[in-house]
């Protein structure tokens, strides 16, 4: 246990770390690496919330039992989804402001 609050607190670290020492040049493509790496934890949370079976649990079992780790990975399904569809919004929005203004006609 205080081997992966451990690890937590490292990742929490490195991550600060990384997305602050980013030049605003990049910062486009770090919210698609972001959304990216959401849609994973999407994938891995949706196969905790089902109850896949492992090798050796049966899969009866697997499938009838609901418990905390089905509740969360639902609950890291709804966080990482809303992740996802406001960092497409917030990147949609950046790459607008790339896009050269069209001048309006006068007469119009």
């Amino acid at each position: 246990m205080v081997e992966t609050i451990t690890i937590f607190v490292l990742a929490i670290f490195v991550g600060y770390y990384v997305v602050w020492g980013v030049t605003p040049a990049l910062h486009t493509p770090l919210m698609a690496v972001t959304n990216a790496l959401s849609s994973i934890i999407v994938v891995g949370a949706m196969i905790q919330t089902v109850g896949l079976p492992v090798i050796g649990v049966d899969a009866n079992v697997a499938f009838q039992s609901v418990n905390i780790v089905s509740i969360l990975g639902a609950v890291a399904v709804f966080l990482a989804s809303i992740n996802i569809f406001g960092g497409f919004a917030v990147t949609a929005r950046m790459l607008e402001m790339f896009k050269p203004k069209q001048k309006k006609k006068e007469g119009s």
